[in-house]
């Protein structure tokens, strides 16, 4: 008897494919657009941002969007976003010992120890 060619051989199962494999790049992306939401507020308030921090937002809307489609530019590009703010909030806590920056700095450096991991990179088109 054979089987259909939409199950894996091995268990039976209809076969997953994209985020439902990768709930944390899901995780990320949502992140990176709260992060974009936040700017743009900022800099349309005009007292916490200069407008060029607009190009950022523009920056984690891209890699956000495209991290949901599982591409690898904006893989690329959301592993250096979170890179740079892990460095960015360590530097500020650094100096200002602020807990709040200690905070989302780890938690970028635990989305960027996510995003390096082979099994993400193998997923990605």
């Amino acid at each position: 008897m054979n089987q259909p060619a939409s199950t894996d051989p091995l268990n039976g199962k209809p076969p997953q494919h994209g985020l439902l494999l990768l709930p944390g790049v899901a995780a990320i992306s949502l992140y990176l657009l709260v992060l974009a939401g936040v700017i743009i507020l900022g800099v349309a308030g005009g007292r916490h941002y200069p407008p060029l921090f607009l190009v950022l937002a523009a920056a984690f809307m891209a890699a956000s969007a495209g991290l949901l489609m599982l591409l690898r530019w904006a893989w690329a590009l959301a592993l250096a976003a979170v890179f740079l703010l892990t460095c960015y909030n360590l530097w500020i806590f650094s100096g200002e010992h602020n807990p709040a920056a200690l905070i989302q700095g780890l938690l970028n450096l635990v989305f960027f120890l996510y995003l390096v991991r082979g099994e993400v990179r193998e997923k990605l088109v």
